[in-house]
Formats: C-alpha cells, structure tokens, sequence
C-alpha cells in the first residue's frame, strides 16, 4: 500500500524532527492521520526525491513528524515541456492545470489573448495563480511526481512575448519553440517532437484561437506552427493531446 504523499517544501535531513507547514498540516488532519502513521513528503528543494516520515503529534493546528531516509525518486518526462496557455474560462483551466502536472509538464505561464474569455489583472490575477499552484501541488500529491511545476504569473501574450524574444537564455525558451495553428504548412506534431532533443516550448490559444496578429507576432518570436491533426480540439484539449504527444 502506497503511502499518502504530502507536499513540504523544506529542506529535510534523516533523524530530523520538523512542524509541518500549514498546507502541509492541514492536509495531513484532513486524511485524519494519527501519530505512528507513516507518510512521504517530498518538495525539498535542494535534494528532490522523497523522504519517508512518521507522525509524531497531532495539534489542533500543527503536526510534527520524524524525518526517516530519503529516497532519489523522481518520476518527471523525459522531455521538459513549457506550456504557454491562452486560458480557457471557468473552471477549465482548473482541470488543465490538474491533468498537464499529471502528464508530466514542466511549467505553465498563463496569458491574456485577444480572445481569451478570462480576462485577469492585478491582485484577482495573482490570486488565481496562486490557486492554480495549488491545484498543481494536489495533482503531484496524488500521481507521483516529486517536482512542482512552476505556474507563472498571468501575463498579456504580447508582453510575454517580447520578453521571450529578449531572454533565449531563459530554460523555457531555450530549446524549439511550437504555435498551435490551423496554418497549411505546419508540420505535425509528433514528426517534429520526433526531430528534436530536449526542452521545447509550446503556445497555444484559448477559445476561438488565437488572432491572425498574435499569430504573426508568435511567428516573427521564433514559433513554428505545428497541428495535431485535422480535427479542431477545444482550448483545454489540445495543450494535454500536445503533452502526451511530446512526453510519453
């Protein structure tokens, strides 16, 4: 039986004797674990991988556990991929942020298109990715992987842009960079994956896709228009059918 896996993005040695943080806490009272209980945290940033832990106390708020060993476990894609995702609306990037940490990406940068229905700024803007961090740390709770991935700050698709355009050194941007498009000459996906080594960053669009300009301005950023095939797949469909196109 697998251990319940808690996130703890401290810095863990063997033998160590540590209070949870508060997220941390909460979800170990909330599968009402008691002291004995074994459990396995991951998230230490400087080791990755694993480390077994028993449940030492049980308070009303905090929860103290006994550092066990640690074990080099990582479960990540063989290929990194960066999304970059004109967000859909409601609660659908909720469910895309679930399923890409599931199927292996590397980071998400959410951002406001032309004809994005969900339109964010400011304090409502970081709250949401805030949230979807969250949502990205249950979904590596529950599938096994032991790093995070990054979701980035919502950001207007021509800001991000110009800023990739400025930073190739940048992991994310460093390696092939892949557009989303209805396009005649895009090549399919699955040949280019098939071309190429390494990390690779993929843009798509949100409901509607994205506007001839965006298009233009992804192309003249260094994007090359790729298509999963001849069917039109919705917003939250076609960056997961890109995923598991690029990492299984």
């Amino acid at each position: 039986m697998s251990l319940p896996r808690i996130h703890c993005a401290l810095r863990l040695s063997p033998g160590a004797v540590v209070d949870l943080p508060p997220g941390a806490a909460r979800h170990v009272q909330v599968l009402r674990l008691q002291p004995g209980d074994a459990i396995a945290l991951f998230g230490d940033p400087t080791l990755g991988g694993e480390h077994r832990a028993t449940v030492q106390h049980m308070g009303r708020s905090e929860v103290r556990v006994a550092v066990g060993e640690h074990h080099a476990i990582e479960r990540e894609a063989a290929r990194a991929v960066h999304l970059v995702l004109g967000m859909p609306a409601n609660d659908r990037m909720d469910w895309l942020v679930e399923k890409a940490t599931e199927l292996g990406v590397a980071s998400l940068q959410p951002v406001v298109t032309e004809r994005s229905v969900l339109r964010l700024s400011g304090e409502r803007a970081q709250k949401k990715r805030d949230h979807w961090q969250a949502v990205a740390v249950a979904a590596c709770e529950q599938s096994g992987r032991n790093r995070v991935p990054t979701v980035h700050p919502v950001r207007a698709l021509a800001d991000w842009l110009a800023a990739s355009a400025a930073d190739k050194a940048t992991p994310a941007l460093s390696g092939p960079r892949w557009l989303l498009s209805l396009r005649p000459d895009a090549l399919p996906l699955r040949a280019a994956g098939d071309a190429v080594a390494g990390p690779v960053t993929f843009l798509s669009g949100p409901e509607g896709g994205l506007s001839p300009g965006e298009e233009a301005a992804a192309l003249a950023a260094g994007f090359v228009p790729v298509t999963l095939g001849p069917r039109v797949l919705r917003a939250e469909t076609a960056p997961l059918a890109a995923l598991a196109v690029l990492t299984v």
